[in-house]
């Protein structure tokens, strides 16, 4: 019973992630909510049982990540 109490809370997690990042008004921010996200996301996995869609996740997480914050050096990150 416990184990559903915490893919529960996970879940919440990545709703009220989600809305954060819509909301945010910093894109280097945004970015790194959205990495929280894929973590929470891998967290789930894992508990689900899915070790393969859990790394995959990881990795494309990771990499995103990084392309964004790459990204973000040839842009003006503040929002006017």
């Amino acid at each position: 019973m416990q184990i559903y109490t915490i893919e529960a809370i996970l879940l919440i997690f990545l709703i009220l992630i989600t809305c954060a990042v819509i909301f945010c008004k910093d894109i280097l921010s945004a970015v790194v909510i959205y990495s929280s996200f894929s973590f929470c996301a891998v967290l789930l996995y894992l508990m689900m049982g899915a070790p393969d869609v859990a790394f995959t996740e990881a990795v494309i997480g990771t990499v995103s990540t990084v392309v964004f914050v790459a990204s973000l050096k040839k842009i003006d990150r503040w929002c006017k």
